[in-house]
């Protein structure tokens, strides 16, 4: 029946709380298409995460969460479902906080995977109800994949930002508008985490780390090898969010670094 799955996802609302409140928060933590948990956001919420990606189809006006158009779109598998409401209700009883005391910023990033500028005013006009929660606990929403970036910069509320590029620096993007720069860790880097990373790559990571903080902004890499030793050479060269599907592993080895710096 339709509403067993909506119940499970009423319980996971009501017991993420708890969790949430006892981890620590990793402002590096990205989930990377975070709806394939088998708790959407909550699974992020439950290891610290302050960054999750949730990629979109519009269908008949809703925004369906998926990483492939389905050929029928579950409704209840919405952005307003799986992420907008339980978002807004984890905020409500935290007292305004993702985590205890902690103040974001923390992204929600949508992916578009089509029709950018269609999703961005569907997507403004869902946004509107938790838009006041979201803003005091410090939740960014920005956009990639399809990005209507003309669309986001017309918007005199500028309620979302870009996911940025490397071709987009130097082009005069405020933080706010683009908070993040991202790019296929493959189009920078060959190596894959055997050995030592060759000198002249871990200097060209650190130059593009350091080129996307000159501007204020975050980098975040993607594609990247899922493994210890690639968090680590991403972690030590400043990358700011560190993509992975690992959830659990990535919170113990930040934890373990937490417990070092």
């Amino acid at each position: 029946m339709r509403f067993k799955p909506m119940l499970a996802l009423l319980i996971g609302w009501l017991l993420i709380s708890g969790a949430a409140a006892q981890v620590a928060p990793l402002p590096r933590a990205h989930a990377h298409n975070d709806y394939e948990h088998p708790r959407p956001l909550l699974d992020a919420l439950s290891h610290g995460f302050c960054s999750v990606e949730a990629d979109v189809f519009l269908i008949d006006g809703e925004l369906i969460v998926a990483h492939n158009l389905p050929a029928k779109p579950d409704t209840l598998r919405s952005l307003k479902n799986l992420y907008l409401a339980p978002l807004k209700a984890h905020l409500l009883r935290n007292q305004g906080d993702v985590y205890p005391g902690f103040k974001g910023p923390f992204y929600l990033m949508i992916d578009i995977k089509a029709k950018g500028n269609a999703v961005f005013q569907v997507l403004k006009n869902q946004l509107q109800p938790y838009q006041e929660v979201f803003q005091q606990a410090g939740i960014q929403v920005f956009l990639s994949g399809d990005r209507p970036i003309e669309a986001v910069l017309a918007d005199p509320e500028q309620v979302m930002g870009i996911d940025g590029r490397p071709s987009d620096l130097g082009k005069g993007f405020a933080p706010e508008t683009m908070p993040v720069v991202s790019d296929n860790y493959h189009n920078h880097l060959k190596w894959r985490g055997e050995g030592e990373m060759p000198p002249a790559e871990k200097a060209y990571l650190t130059k593009l780390v350091e080129t996307v903080h000159a501007e204020g902004k975050k980098l975040r890499l993607w594609a990247s090898p899922d493994k210890p030793e690639v968090w680590e050479a991403l972690y030590h060269a400043g990358a700011d969010l560190i993509n992975t599907d690992n959830l659990a592993g990535l919170q113990a080895f930040l934890a373990e670094k937490g417990k070092k710096d």
